[in-house]
């Protein structure tokens, strides 16, 4: 039997940790989103979460190209996602593409950290978007090229990735059988161990 959304989201929560947030240990990525549309006031918040990432020299360089359902932006980025990508994300009621510019505004020269803010102001709106209530899924799973036509993005913007955002869905409305074992899997991390040295590849002993 195939678990509900509720039942879903309560398996997709990180064990609790003493002092680290919950919305950093309950969000996570379902590809399944139901027909409720996102509010503007929300969507308006998860981007102001995003507008105060941190960036290289305050350069800011992330833009966020969103489409709500049934607009033609919305239409665009939902045509150039690729794979089983299409089988899903083009039900959210938004979908967003992420860019970022290349060089930096003031002086010209290449900004080797643009991409690193992008990320990092994506993992604020996703975090945002958890706050809410609402549930963010990132995407690397399309055509770039064809984002970039449809969209008209300008060659000095690297692009990150398409995030579909809404509410939760039940499970069961995935068709592919692939996805739907994926909707309902445990979420696995690897320990500290593995990604926290004290010298290159030695664990570290954070407390």
């Amino acid at each position: 039997m195939t678990l509900s959304a509720s039942e879903v989201s309560r398996l997709k929560q990180a064990p609790p940790v003493d002092g680290v947030l919950p919305v950093v240990l309950n969000r996570w990525s379902p590809r399944s989103f139901s027909s409720r549309e996102v509010s503007p006031a929300d969507l308006a918040k998860v981007f102001e979460a995003a507008r105060w990432a941190p960036s290289s020299n305050n350069e800011q360089p992330w833009r966020f190209v969103v489409g709500v359902r049934n607009s033609s932006t919305h239409s665009k980025i939902a045509s150039a996602l690729a794979g089983f990508n299409q089988a899903w994300a083009p039900l959210a009621p938004v979908l967003i593409l992420g860019a970022t510019k290349s060089t930096f505004t003031h002086k010209g020269a290449p900004n080797a950290y643009a991409l690193y803010d992008l990320g990092a102001s994506t993992a604020l709106l996703v975090l945002q978007a958890a706050a809410l209530g609402l549930a963010a899924h990132q995407m690397a799973g399309f055509d770039h090229a064809a984002a970039r036509q449809a969209l008209e993005i300008p060659e000095d913007f690297a692009l990150g990735s398409v995030i579909a955002l809404g509410y939760l869905g039940e499970p069961a409305a995935l068709a592919n059988e692939r996805l739907l074992a994926q909707e309902v899997a445990p979420r696995e991390r690897k320990p500290l161990k593995d990604f926290v040295f004290s010298a290159w590849v030695s664990p570290a002993e954070p407390s």
